[in-house]
């Protein structure tokens, strides 16, 4: 019975501090949307590490970076070393040879290479409930485009989403897009 109860202790423990990172990275997500962007996919040359784009621009992966920079990841360091480790895994969408740590973290295909080599890919599903606070959800928006956000805590107004916080061009919001378009990701991390 001691056995029992010390393992369900653990699970408890386990999915208490993914609730806590989840709901950290949600509420990171939240704050964003009190700032004003202005949609801007333009390519900046940026400092390595910690590196951003100004403030007042950005694009959907900027929300992401940013939301994790807000818990001390920098995702800018973390996939440009993943990439110079292991490039021939990584996307060649863009004609690279080499990485290039001003834009690499900032393309959607290659935060979902890195997600996935990290373990953190989950089934994709229709079902609201299996997206939780804190995950990141990437969209095929069609003619070769791509998306990614951060579901948070709040609902749609029939309760029965998650809202998502990204941004597809009118800044950093939050909205009920979560079925919108076709997920092509699901990653908690």
């Amino acid at each position: 019975m001691k056995f029992i109860l010390s393992i369900l202790t653990c699970l408890f423990v386990v999915a208490q501090g993914y609730s806590q990172s989840g709901q950290k990275l949600a509420d990171a997500a939240m704050e964003l949307t009190k700032q004003d962007v202005v949609y801007d996919p333009s390519y900046y040359s940026i400092p390595y590490p910690n590196g951003d784009v100004p403030s007042d621009k950005g694009v959907c992966t900027d929300v992401v970076i940013r939301a994790y920079r807000m818990l001390d990841i920098d995702l800018q360091k973390e996939v440009h070393e993943d990439m110079r480790a292991h490039f021939s895994v990584y996307p060649k969408n863009w004609g690279l040879t080499k990485t290039d740590r001003n834009i690499d973290h900032r393309r959607v295909p290659n935060l979902m290479k890195y997600f996935e080599r990290k373990g953190a890919s989950l089934p994709l599903s229709k079902d609201p409930k299996d997206y939780l606070p804190g995950d990141i959800v990437t969209w095929n928006l069609g003619r070769g485009m791509v998306h990614i956000g951060i579901v948070v805590d709040r609902k749609t107004s029939d309760g029965k989403r998650p809202l998502i916080v990204h941004n597809i061009g009118a800044g950093q919001v939050a909205e009920d897009i979560l079925f919108k378009y076709t997920i092509t990701g699901h990653y908690r991390w």
